[in-house]
């Protein structure tokens, strides 16, 4: 792993000389990640992968649960490999006097901490925001929690799946004559960790201006409800109200996913006019672009099982390759149905380099999402994945100031 300098005071000067244009855009900052599972994690992943300094603070005996969640190999949870990634571990007890008192320490040289705990948490410990901005007055603290830091739920235990479920995502989310569903993965706490980067991102800006700090209050019901679309807007000015609908959709048709010859699947989309018309000639089917109804996508999309029989007959006769080869002739919009096999094969990720491979201590070599989006001159990069539980501790106070006898009495304190 390389080895980070760690500056003694934030760097937030509007007046001081720009990084060089292939420098790490994110390389001024330091983060110390104090979250868990997983919303507060990610947007401090987003944040290393940049080239922030991320320092993951965690519990001596009670470690992000992350290292364990999901499959691990050789004793080594999988999931932390990628969620720790970019980020030096320290070990750190914030209930005790000395993890308090160190804490503060690195605040005073942290530009954001990200932490995920109940409202009245870190108050409880004298870490609330009225002595972090004492002992930095730049700093941005990042407060994830399920129901945001007031009303009535502020003080529930809160997950990403409460937010699926309350933010009307499960509820238009199945097919119509079948229970909810909910996502069989993070959908809420990534939505929430991408927003949360971007709401850090937004304040260490309005620091730039005017040299002080902030909190950002993240609820993770909210997001999501800015994905889900318009349908408070609707409901509130037409009383409508999304129903589930499977894989078809109220303001296109054909779209669905079909299957074919070969057992495969295939989705389609024809959310343009253009694209539908194209499909329809394809399929065989040119009649029905005359027909009135066909001129736009809501109506379209009351005629739906006509054109998903148009549509289904046709790619039931065809393998896959042949379905996706002639829509991609005919410039229609169409995509396999891939499960994670494939994905790892797929040409177009392939030659994005979306799956990378990161050389890892422990396992080897490891292939895992690459970072997030692609700058022209200042790419992101994965330096190293996720380390062991506490590897950094040592050197990380070291660096901070403490003398090796400090260091000895924190832990014996319990404070490491």
């Amino acid at each position: 792993m390389a080895h980070l300098t760690l500056r003694e005071t934030p760097t937030h000067d509007p007046g001081a000389t720009p990084p060089q244009a292939d420098a790490p855009p994110l390389g001024h900052l330091r983060v110390l990640d104090l979250a868990t599972l997983f919303a507060g994690p990610l947007a401090a992943t987003m944040l290393g992968d940049f080239g922030a300094e991320v320092i993951k603070v965690e519990h001596p005996t009670k470690p992000d649960p992350s290292r364990g969640h999901g499959p691990s190999k050789d004793g080594v949870g999988l999931w932390w490999k990628l969620l720790g990634r970019n980020k030096r571990t320290l070990t750190l007890n914030l209930s005790t006097p000395g993890g308090r008192d160190t804490l503060l320490r690195l605040a005073a040289t942290a530009d954001v901490i990200i932490e995920n705990f109940r409202p009245g948490t870190l108050e409880k410990w004298g870490l609330g925001w009225e002595e972090l901005s004492a002992a930095n007055p730049g700093l941005v603290l990042a407060r994830v929690t399920g129901f945001g830091q007031f009303g009535p739920y502020a003080h529930r235990p809160g997950f990403g799946t409460l937010a699926e479920a309350m933010s009307g995502f499960a509820a238009i989310t199945g097919e119509p004559d079948a229970p909810p569903v909910l996502p069989p993965f993070g959908l809420a706490d990534s939505i929430a960790g991408l927003a949360t980067a971007y709401a850090v991102m937004t304040a260490l800006a309005a620091r730039d201006r005017t040299g002080q700090g902030q909190t950002v209050d993240m609820a993770i019901i909210e997001p999501i409800l800015t994905v889900l679309g318009p349908q408070p807007l609707w409901y509130d000015q037409l009383g409508h109200v999304q129903p589930r609908t499977g894989n078809r959709s109220a303001n296109n048709a054909p779209r669905n996913t079909y299957r074919t010859a070969d057992g495969s699947w295939a989705a389609v989309s024809t959310s343009a006019q253009s694209i539908a018309e194209r499909v329809m000639r394809l399929v065989g089917r040119p009649e029905l672009i005359d027909e009135p109804w066909f001129g736009s996508g809501a109506e379209r999309a009351r005629h739906t099982d006509v054109l998903d029989e148009a549509v289904g007959a046709w790619i039931a006769r065809h393998t896959r390759e042949e379905v996706i080869e002639a829509f991609e002739k005919a410039e229609a919009a169409v995509a396999p149905i891939q499960d994670v096999r494939e994905v790892m094969t797929d040409p177009q990720y392939r030659a994005l380099d979306t799956i990378t491979t990161v050389d890892d201590p422990d396992l080897g070599p490891l292939r895992m999402q690459n970072v997030l989006f692609r700058l022209s001159s200042t790419p992101g990069a994965i330096r190293w994945a996720g380390r062991a539980h506490g590897a950094d501790t040592d050197a990380i106070l070291a660096e901070l100031g403490l003398s090796a006898p400090e260091i000895a009495a924190l832990r014996q304190e319990g404070a490491l």
